[in-house]
């Protein structure tokens, strides 16, 4: 198992028992070691924005689309992110970007 992915089994362990702050830090080892992991940056996202950090969320969430530009959740969650920042007008683009690949169809990116 590559350092990369004990870190983010570390992290989904932490995130299971509701250790945000373990999670988080474990989840950002993760990205350091590949910054190319699509996983990694949407799960650091999602525990940022648990913890309030929306900004900051925002960013790993565009990362997450960047390397995975077709994939339904991930322009979700962005949507969700963009929601909680009010930023509409963004939040609205994420969401038709779900909703376009939800249709089957593509993101161009």
């Amino acid at each position: 198992m590559t350092k990369r992915d004990e870190a983010f089994d570390q992290a989904n362990s932490h995130l299971a028992v509701g250790e945000l702050a373990e999670a988080e830090a474990k989840y950002r080892e993760a990205v350091a070691h590949d910054p190319e992991f699509f996983d990694g940056w949407h799960a650091l996202g999602m525990a940022l924005m648990k913890q309030g950090q929306i900004k900051e969320a925002i960013g790993c969430g565009l990362q997450a689309t960047n390397l995975q530009p077709n994939d339904l959740l991930a322009w979700t969650a962005l949507s969700q992110m963009y929601v909680q920042d009010e930023q509409i007008a963004e939040a609205e683009f994420a969401k038709g970007n779900a909703r376009i690949l939800s249709l089957g169809g593509k993101v161009q990116k």
